[in-house]
């Protein structure tokens, strides 16, 4: 398919929005006789259940490949929006065979099939055939969770170079700080347990009593439990991350705040809740750019969902040789293109070669540059930026978007605001409607300084008497 973006990423001309690769495939399938219904239910053992209905192309000879393509990269953006372990494909049992193949222990998913099926959810990735008829119904409660500020309260968030922590009395920070820390490579679990404690006890100390705690960091959480987090990465033995990592949370508070309620979530989620609570406003989807692209989403009503959205691994670029992401081994993901490992991906093709320095001091280099007023440096956010502006409009058919808030280490200084002023130019250019419901914008001082640790601190509600 020939796909010409209106607005091409001056850095990356080669990419292809997955928004615009669905709106011509789904072109084709209109203008196709044979186009037949095909169903697709992403469900948890618990009983949680995401649909996505669609219409797929006569299922023969250029068009296999077409169809398959189609199906998979939107399970793939649903494994990692919505999580799940079992796929149910209704309508084409041929394309439920090649995901089958695709998301299995030697499939090109392997990475999916083991960490987002058995890592988060207990059970490998299996994708099951099934009639029309036969498909779940939608179930996807969510969670009217946070906004509880009366009483003594922590507050902390766990980031990729340091740990911050808040201690609120009766929604009033009395006390905040942040203390740099180094966990991704650590392979003994006490260097995050101590720190972990020591945050805690930093704002307890400001504390009359601590009567409930809330908490977030990059990564999967379910049910106070670590599922995947990067903060653990260089722990591989999973013995040891079974049995230490998982219920780290749940050992901490017990041996140190016994019978105080907590609760431990996504930062993503926290960072919507916080925009949420501080713009007054709900239906935001929350995305901070730094380490990786952490994704969080309060829904219309002002609930946190169950939705996991680690878009991070959502893919978002349909182009055949799209960026490699050396961690999953999938292409065209967020994770190329919206944090800091984005930048450095960048920043050669600006001219700008800072040859193996590490990534986080690549992104102080770029930022260095944008403050000389270098065109260079500018051109990488004008590519982010516009690359979001479609990552936008493709989120935009799984969520319901008003208010979209950046941050993030990628967004400080001027070039978050270029990034801001070409996703809009995309949306206002390609996608009217939506430019005229999303308002994006970054957090005000107030958020900045203090939202975050509020919105965790709010996450849990105290015991009843």
């Amino acid at each position: 398919m020939n796909i010409q973006p209106k607005v091409k990423p001056v850095l990356d001309e080669g990419f292809v929005p997955a928004v615009l690769w669905n709106a011509e495939y789904r072109k084709l399938v209109a203008a196709d006789a044979g186009a037949h219904d095909v169903k697709i239910a992403l469900t948890r053992l618990d009983g949680t259940v995401f649909r996505k209905d669609v219409k797929v192309l006569t299922h023969e000879g250029e068009n296999v490949a077409l169809n398959v393509k189609y199906v998979e990269r939107l399970v793939k953006f649903m494994l990692w929006g919505m999580g799940g372990c079992t796929v149910i494909i209704a309508g084409n049992d041929e394309i439920a065979k090649a995901l089958g193949e695709i998301y299995s222990e030697n499939g090109e998913r392997s990475f999916d099939w083991d960490i987002v099926g058995k890592g988060m959810f207990s059970q490998n990735i299996e994708v099951k055939a099934v009639s029309l008829d036969e498909v779940p119904e939608q179930n996807s409660p969510a969670d009217a969770i946070g906004r509880n500020l009366d009483g003594n309260r922590i507050g902390f968030d766990l980031g990729g170079s340091d740990r911050k922590c808040a201690a609120l009395i009766d929604g009033e920070v009395v006390f905040s700080t942040e203390v740099p820390w180094d966990p991704y490579f650590q392979e003994d679990p006490s260097y995050q347990y101590e720190g972990i404690i020591d945050s805690l006890k930093l704002a307890a100390e400001h504390l009359p009593s601590v009567d409930a705690i809330g908490g977030s960091s990059a990564g999967v959480y379910i049910n106070n439990e670590v599922r995947i987090a990067s903060l653990f990465r260089g722990i591989k033995d999973q013995d040891v991350f079974q049995k230490t990592v998982v219920p780290m949370f749940k050992d901490i508070f017990a041996a140190e705040y016994p019978g105080v309620p907590f609760e431990v979530i996504n930062d993503g989620e926290v960072t919507a809740l916080a925009g949420s609570i501080t713009m007054n406003t709900n239906s935001v989807l929350g995305i901070a750019m730094g380490t990786s692209e952490a994704v969080g989403y309060v829904d219309p009503q002002g609930n946190v969902t169950t939705q996991i959205n680690e878009l991070a691994f959502a893919p978002v670029d349909y182009r055949d040789d799209a960026p490699v992401d050396e961690w999953s081994g999938d292409i065209g993901c967020g994770v190329q293109i919206f944090c800091q490992q984005g930048v450095a991906r960048l920043a050669p093709a600006a001219g700008l070669n800072y040859g193996d320095m590490p990534f986080p001091e690549q992104l102080v280099e770029v930022q260095k540059e944008m403050e000389k007023g270098s065109e260079a440096a500018a051109k990488i956010y004008e590519t982010i930026g516009t690359c979001f502006g479609y990552a936008i409009a493709h989120y935009a058919e799984f969520y319901h978007i008003e208010t979209l808030i950046i941050m993030g280490r990628v967004t400080t200084g001027e070039g978050g605001q270029i990034m801001i002023d070409k996703a809009r130019e995309v949306l206002e250019l390609e996608f009217p409607e939506l430019a005229k419901q999303i308002n994006i914008t970054q957090p005000d001082e107030k958020m900045k300084r203090h939202g975050q640790a509020v919105a965790a601190a709010s996450l849990p509600a105290l015991a009843k008497a």
